[in-house]
């Protein structure tokens, strides 16, 4: 039997690449001759660098850095003959900073500017940039200010690039950005299609896990609004994407001319996920947690897509399932899977995952 490995990273927990193998190590307790094609994917986020720079044989570069506090890190990208991978995961991502340091009106985007420019001083001319996992609700305004933006004030003072600033910015200065980015190509994996602003917008849906509060909401929404009549772009504000990664999607958009594609298909196309469907009896993906948004271009909906078009049938496994996640079944994935056992502590399930999903996978295939 012929099964395709595609998970995604379980957050906090183990890598696409470790999810892959304690799936293979599954089905080898079941199937001890079965071939196992591991193909670790992502939507954008972790594991994103990974997988793509796999694909490419892609060279991995280490870069002067800061993480959305600030503070100076070292990052990783990966570049392959003018062409660069990067992800804002890699330095203002919310693993990155402890919960009880973070702090979401002094987080920025700088840290993805610098990576960029690092890039293109290598020679990169076309750019793959993943925005999943941020701890940032800035407008992508510190990125912005790293490749030569410059925010002003109604008396023609500096501003930070800061979210509590941004409801102050009256002029922009994109002039040196634009002369930066001239003739480079950006393509950029988002897997969310939230608008700028409102209900569905970057600080009511995605604020709240990064420490906005509801106090909080109304004036980092309203900031964001702002900007985006600043820069001249409202209309683009209200387009799919432009809400990622707390406004991110909207700054490479409509002011860094990037073209926002849907992560899990971008990372299909260059890991081959079509060619490692043929002839599979089966297609196992899975993520940490699956909900009703999962259809909407998470990893374990991409890969179904991909294999029900080659007739293969996909099971997915998931540390939560979440109401809404049923969606999934009624679209044609055979199961959904948990992984674990819901009495274990949190703590302890996630010093067990990959055991765990090994024991999962083992277990849904014994009773088929």
């Amino acid at each position: 039997m012929k099964f395709v490995l595609a998970p995604d990273s379980f957050k906090e927990n183990m890598t696409a690449l470790e999810a892959a193998e304690a799936m293979r190590r599954g089905v080898t307790d079941v199937f001890p001759d079965a071939q196992c094609l591991l193909v670790p994917m992502s939507d954008g986020g972790e594991g994103f660098i990974d997988a793509i720079a796999t694909a490419w044989n892609a060279q991995r570069v280490e870069a002067d850095s800061v993480d959305a506090l600030g503070r100076p890190i070292r990052s990783t990208y990966a570049l392959a003959e003018g062409r660069a991978v990067l992800d804002v995961a890699s330095c203002a991502g919310i693993e990155l900073v402890a919960p009880e340091d973070r702090c979401v009106e002094a987080s920025t985007t700088r840290g993805l500017g610098m990576l960029i420019r690092d890039a293109l001083a290598r020679g990169a001319h076309s750019l793959l940039v993943g925005i999943g996992g941020s701890a940032t609700n800035d407008c992508g305004a510190g990125m912005l200010v790293e490749l030569g933006v410059h925010l002003f004030d109604e008396v023609g003072a500096r501003v930070d690039p800061l979210p509590g600033e941004l409801a102050r910015v009256a002029r922009i200065d994109t002039s040196e950005l634009d002369a930066l980015l001239s003739g480079v190509d950006i393509r950029v994996a988002c897997d969310v299609t939230n608008p700028l602003t409102g209900a569905e917008g970057a600080t009511a849906v995605f604020g709240p896990q990064k420490g906005v509060t509801p106090q909080m909401q109304p004036g980092f929404d309203a900031a964001l609004g702002h900007f985006a009549a600043v820069c001249g772009r409202e209309g683009e504000a209200d387009m799919p994407g432009s809400g990622a990664a707390g406004g991110l999607g909207f700054a490479l958009r409509a002011l860094c001319g990037a073209r926002l594609v849907p992560g899990v298909e971008l990372v299909a196309e260059a890991v081959g996920l079509a060619g490692a469907m043929e002839g599979a009896d089966w297609a196992f993906t899975g993520e940490g947690s699956v909900d009703s948004q999962t259809i909407k271009g998470k990893t374990p909906a991409g890969v179904f897509e991909v294999a029900r078009l080659a007739g293969v049938p996909t099971m997915i496994f998931a540390g939560r399932i979440k109401d809404g996640a049923e969606v999934l079944l009624e679209h044609g994935v055979v199961r959904i899977v948990k992984v674990g056992d819901p009495a274990e502590p949190l703590a302890r399930a996630l010093r067990n995952g990959q055991k765990n999903l090994r024991a999962a996978v083992a277990g849904a295939l014994r009773e088929l």
